[in-house]
């Protein structure tokens, strides 16, 4: 194991253990070092992995301290693959979501309060009343986070939330609305929410599957044109 590992598989350890919890201040960075057998360089480093992870925090002049260990804060670097995925990589994380977005929904129909589904329904007027611009795109994130959320499991919602681009996003609504495809999203959206109104999880679970798939169908047509549009520009040949 390397140098550097050790250390943080140490402290994952220590906090997996019980031994230190959400809030407790680490011993100084010389005990440590002389715990785990390591030098002071070793564990500066270890210390600043696990604070970009989210799992330590540094208090300015006050040492350094177990983070709350939210999964939100754990996950938040997870949200990155979204944002920057491209070709093959970004249907597999549709592939993800159409894993857990039904299965998500589902739970939520089951679960949701009427002050709950009040507020989806509040969002998805703004998806309906919205142009396909920036708003609209705000709104489509908002619902799909707020459905999640009903289910009261704070982990899904994270890793929901870190499968969900608002760039990507916003391609698929350019898209749609390029093509005149707009109103499928929101009929999408509809569905979703009325089967959710029913309180049907089955009904809510293939309205979810058929949205994500909707919209993976369209990420490979748009992949397959770039790249037909790719090889029939001026030079590829020669490129080739």
């Amino acid at each position: 194991m390397p140098v550097t590992r050790r250390p943080i598989e140490r402290i994952k350890a220590m906090i997996a253990e019980g031994r230190l919890r959400p809030g407790d201040r680490l011993p100084t960075e010389r005990d440590l070092a002389h715990e785990f057998e390591v030098s002071r360089s070793s564990m500066r480093e270890a210390v600043r992995t696990l604070t970009t992870l989210g799992v330590l925090e540094v208090r300015h002049g006050a040492g350094v301290y177990v983070s709350s260990l939210r999964p939100a804060d754990l996950l938040e670097t997870f949200s990155v693959l979204a944002e920057i995925s491209q070709g093959d990589t970004l249907i597999e994380v549709l592939q993800v979501r159409r894993m857990l977005e039904p299965a998500a929904t589902a739970l939520a129909a089951a679960r949701a309060t009427d002050a709950q589904l009040e507020r989806v329904g509040a969002i998805l007027d703004r998806i309906s009343s919205g142009s396909g611009g920036r708003e609209t795109v705000a709104a489509d994130l908002t619902f799909h986070q707020a459905i999640v959320q009903i289910t009261g499991n704070a982990t899904l919602a994270a890793i929901n939330e870190g499968l969900s681009s608002r760039t990507f996003n916003a391609r698929v609504w350019r898209g749609h609305c390029a093509d005149g495809q707009a109103a499928r999203l929101r009929q999408d959206h509809e569905r979703i929410y009325q089967a959710l109104l029913a309180r049907d999880p089955d009904a809510a679970r293939a309205a979810a599957t058929m949205h994500v798939m909707e919209v993976e169908r369209w990420l490979r047509a748009d992949l397959e044109t770039a790249t037909a549009e790719e090889a029939a520009a001026p030079g590829a040949a020669e490129a080739g």
